[in-house]
């Protein structure tokens, strides 16, 4: 596509701003993620829809910029689980290579030492039902039981 290949020809500063990564360890994340996908498509099959490249940048739009998967998608031109799939290929080839230390993502808040008790109220209160015009509402269906 034109737009990577703009990207590429800009400056470096610029290619960090847009992708979060310097162009030098761009292209030795796709050296990785090339030896990876050569190795799994060794005995050939169908030509998949991205690139390896165009694989990296959707990984990098998405932790850079959190866009949806469903934006990302509408612009290359895949569906959304391709997005997806392409993102979790990137990541896991990526961390089983243990060049690059990538931050866990699981881990939402470190645990601390205090412990942080939260009290809720769960009794049970009355609900007022209507009495007076009741009829209005009520179709009596179910009222033929003998």
């Amino acid at each position: 596509m034109g737009r990577e290949k703009k990207a590429q020809e800009a400056k470096e500063v610029l290619f960090k701003r847009l992708y979060g990564v310097k162009p030098s360890t761009f292209s030795k994340m796709v050296s990785i993620l090339q030896k990876e996908f050569d190795v799994m498509h060794k005995d050939g099959g169908k030509p998949p829809k991205l690139t390896v490249e165009n694989k990296l940048y959707i990984t990098l739009k998405y932790l850079r910029e959190y866009r949806t998967m469903d934006s990302i998608a509408a612009e290359y031109g895949v569906c959304k689980g391709t997005v997806c799939l392409s993102i979790q290929w990137v990541e896991d080839t990526l961390i089983k290579d243990g060049t690059f230390a990538l931050p866990e993502k699981r881990v939402l808040k470190r645990k601390t030492t205090s412990i942080e008790y939260i009290v809720v109220d769960v009794t049970e209160s009355p609900i007022n039902r209507p009495k007076k015009n009741q009829k209005e509402y009520y179709s009596g269906k179910k009222n033929a039981t003998h």
